[in-house]
């Protein structure tokens, strides 16, 4: 079942998203000219993460992909007995430690431990910010990179209009019990309007973003999600009973999506 969109308590409108974008296919599979097209938009944001940081941080990965052909995002749903943000869509990531060699290093460990892709499968296309601090205080870094199925495919030469291949959902392994389950996004999705609720990221009228409903994306009973009642912008769960990317991935995923073209 898929929720019909509707504003929530936010003032401030978006006009609805795009179906196409200037730089990449939302329903053709991502090919080596579009991710390079991806990498210039983002450096044309001028956004450089410092190598250092004086506060608590955190990094995550925005793995962008190709499954079935299909482009969109990889996501996971944490597991229901985590303390910390249980049961709620999320990007791939986590705190850096000192044993990390860069912010993006880290959000390429975390994104191994938690489903199995190698940092030598992730091409980084780039950075999205500013980085925003998550409801437990830490500074999120969020880096954008395509997921290759092998380290092999990475480095395989092909034309830049062929499709790169897709990777397999059954390949990934999620660690449990940190992660519950793993999902692909596809853009087309992204903009769905059945799927997109208005919402305001922080509570901060002049901040709209789109949260989406993924409820039917996890099907059989797979997992469980949780509801905040308060509506406070964590990670990304759900409200009223729904999985959805909102919260701290829903701005990010908006975020990418506007410099893709997409969302205004």
């Amino acid at each position: 079942m898929i929720w019909r969109s509707f504003s929530s308590t936010a003032t401030s409108a978006l006009r609805l998203p795009r179906t196409t974008s200037p730089y990449v296919a939302l329903s053709s599979p991502l090919t080596r000219s579009s991710i390079t097209a991806i990498r210039t938009v983002l450096a044309e944001q001028q956004y450089q993460f410092p190598d250092t940081y004086s506060e608590p941080t955190a990094a995550v990965l925005v793995p962008l992909c190709n499954v079935d052909n299909k482009p969109g995002v990889l996501l996971e749903v944490r597991g229901k007995n985590m303390r910390n943000h249980s049961g709620e869509v999320s990007f791939p990531g986590g705190r850096v430690d000192k044993t990390d060699l860069s912010y993006e290093a880290a959000a390429l460990r975390e994104t191994e431990e938690e489903v199995a892709i190698r940092p030598e499968q992730v091409e980084i296309l780039g950075t999205i910010g500013p980085p925003e601090r998550s409801l437990r205080g830490l500074r999120v870094w969020p880096y954008v990179g395509f997921i290759h199925p092998s380290v092999e495919s990475r480095h395989h030469p092909s034309s830049d209009s062929d499709p790169l291949p897709s990777i397999s959902l059954s390949d990934l392994r999620a660690s449990a019990p940190e992660v519950a389950h793993i999902f692909h996004l596809p853009f087309t999705e992204v903009t769905n309007p059945d799927r997109l609720r208005v919402h305001d990221f922080r509570r901060q009228v002049d901040q709209p973003y789109w949260a989406i409903t993924m409820s039917d994306f996890i099907s059989g009973g797979a997992t469980e999600w949780a509801s905040d009642s308060l509506q406070r912008d964590k990670i990304g769960g759900g409200r009223g009973g729904r999985l959805e990317v909102w919260g701290l991935t829903g701005w990010y995923m908006t975020m990418l999506m506007r410099a893709l073209g997409v969302y205004d």
